[in-house]
């Protein structure tokens, strides 16, 4: 691949992912779309190029040169009911209600290339979109002091290869190297935190600050009229990893297959930004309220692993007309603890967000029936697990639950060396239960946080069309 290409394929990539709904986590699940139609469960079917995601020791059942091209689209509905979000000092966080939060379509790119060199190895590359998150409540919210909008983006470029040892072993190997970007705001609690310097304990300090800014010529009785303040960060990364399948030939009708793929390891660097300048309408209060909270513009960055995935799977054919196949992937979400976001160069403790991820099994299994020598018909069912341990870990960021995978699919055949796949599915979530509550506050100097506690039901499910096409040279 020319390098200069390179730049523009990633933009493409990145210029359409999905909401962070679609597989357990932040995963992308739908990699392919003949694997779609299986609700994911084809991993020992090896059918095509998007076997160097599946398996890549699949490649050695490919002849030729292959390419795969799709799009999936993902069309979610989700909605949240609040039952009691606070501000730290216990009052009703107030706001308005979350809508529109989700978009209402997103389209994930996908590009796998195979080449049978001899009998023995093959070479293979893809392009797919591993993770994404696209959800914006606006900054009115009742939710706003966990989070107001975040954006989480990752392309994964994956150079494979494959090597057959004899007609029942087959062994692949890959290089993920993976791009990943992130953005995140939040609202900054400055009415609770008047409200707590009003009375008791903060009285002093609360005195002290009305002083600072009649002192400086501004109106300190637009302290009770005070709104939210603003907080984003950014951050970005390129890290490795790799991946390994095998694949066991049992004879021409019966195949296993077991493939890992690794951890990749990230330093997410960017920036934060603070904005205090809408919270009244005199910037003499807005500057002392800035100062007062010890917020400043700096570097930021956030340390992170992905999971890794651990999958076995087999195939068999039946008869001519009917295939069988299924899937059972291990993922490692313990990787994924508490997200520590870090502001270098300040004496700002870190906003830690509460995760401490469990680890989870998919279980999934599909089939195909040749209708005709044309006409391929797939369908598939498949159970994910939430890595979400509790309603107290769940955050705004991502609200996770199981879901059940329902999707059927098909492929075409144009002509005997091109083809086109298509797939649907429809996830139902169970309803996801928030009580996430932050456990700093505005007021600390040892860390950053609202201290808000969020609460309420949100309930999801999503529709994914997807669209393939294959040719083989």
């Amino acid at each position: 691949m020319q390098q200069k290409y390179l730049p523009l394929i990633i933009a493409a990539a990145l210029s359409a992912l999905s909401v962070s709904a679609q597989a357990s986590g932040y995963r992308f699940g739908s990699q392919s779309i003949s694997g779609q139609g299986t609700a994911d469960a084809n991993g020992a079917e090896a059918a095509d190029a998007s076997t160097i995601f599946y398996n890549p020791a699949g490649l050695s059942r490919l002849d030729g040169t292959q390419i795969s091209a799709g799009a999936t689209v993902v069309v979610p509905h989700s909605t949240f009911n609040d039952t009691g979000s606070t501000h730290f000092t216990g009052a009703p966080a107030g706001g308005t209600a979350a809508n529109d939060y989700a978009p209402n379509s997103v389209t994930a790119p996908s590009l796998y290339f195979s080449k049978k060199l001899n009998d023995q190895w093959a070479v293979g590359f893809g392009l797919f979109v591993p993770y994404g998150a696209k959800l914006d409540y606006g900054n009115t919210w009742t939710g706003r002091y966990a989070l107001s909008n975040i954006k989480l983006e990752a392309v994964n470029l994956n150079p494979s290869v494959a090597w057959k040892l004899n007609e029942h072993h087959s062994f692949g190997f890959g290089i993920d190297a993976e791009y990943m970007k992130a953005e995140l705001g939040q609202a900054v609690d400055v009415p609770g935190s008047i409200a707590a310097l009003s009375s008791g304990a903060g009285a002093a300090q609360g005195a002290l600050l009305i002083k600072q800014i009649a002192a400086l010529g501004g109106n300190p009785a637009l302290l009770r009229t005070a709104g939210d303040a603003h907080g984003s960060n950014d951050g970005k990364d390129w890290g490795w990893g790799f991946n390994l399948g095998y694949l066991f030939t049992l004879d021409e009708n019966t195949r296993f297959g077991l493939a890992y793929r690794s951890s990749i390891s990230h330093q997410l660097r960017g920036s934060t930004v603070w904005d205090f300048s809408k919270v009244t309408t005199d910037p003499i209060v807005n500057q002392v309220l800035a100062t007062a909270s010890h917020k400043a513009n700096s570097a930021a960055l956030v340390a992170l692993r992905t999971p890794e995935t651990l999958s076995a799977n087999v195939f068999h054919q039946f008869d001519s007309k009917w295939a069988g196949m299924a899937d059972v992937t291990f993922t490692r979400n313990n990787r994924m603890g508490d997200l520590d976001i870090q502001f270098p160069g300040t004496s700002e403790g870190n906003e830690v967000i509460r995760q401490q991820w469990k680890n989870t099994v998919r279980v999934s299994v599909g089939g195909n029936y040749a209708y005709s020598e044309n006409l391929t018909l797939r369908a598939g069912i498949a159970h994910d697990q939430s890595p979400v341990k509790s309603a107290e870990l769940t955050h705004p960021a991502l609200p996770d639950s199981d879901r059940m995978q329902y999707s059927v699919g098909a492929n075409w055949k144009l002509s005997p060396r091109s083809s086109i796949d298509f797939a649907y599915s429809f996830l139902d979530f169970k309803d996801a239960n928030i009580n996430y509550t932050n456990q700093c506050n505005p007021l600390a100097t040892s860390c950053t946080g609202n201290g808000e506690t969020t609460r309420g039901v949100y309930q999801t499910h999503l529709s994914l069309v997807g669209l393939s096409y294959n040719y083989k040279f």
